[in-house]
């Protein structure tokens, strides 16, 4: 019997977004298939906003959902976040 062992990645964030530092949690959601996380950060209100980012063509991306545009602005700050995580773990 061999045992295999796989990695879970999560990590935190602080990022200024809408005037206000705010933690975001990733986590790397595994099988699926595809390649996807999960992040999650509270707005003003205390309530918590779940969504995922996706992989496609070397890029990650917000996956089609409603979201606060505070969110949709960071787009490319979350895709160096990752890859900038990945890139430490390889280390």
């Amino acid at each position: 019997m061999q045992i295999r062992f796989v990695k879970n990645i999560q990590f935190t964030r602080l990022v200024k977004a809408d005037g206000r530092l705010r933690e975001f949690n990733f986590r790397k959601l595994k099988g699926t298939g595809e390649e996807l996380f999960s992040v999650d950060v509270v707005d003003d209100r205390g309530n918590r906003i779940i969504f995922q980012l996706k992989k496609e063509n070397g890029t990650w991306g917000l996956v089609e959902q409603v979201l606060p545009r505070w969110i949709g602005d960071h787009e490319q700050t979350f895709h160096d976040i990752i890859e900038e995580e990945l890139r430490n773990m390889e280390e």
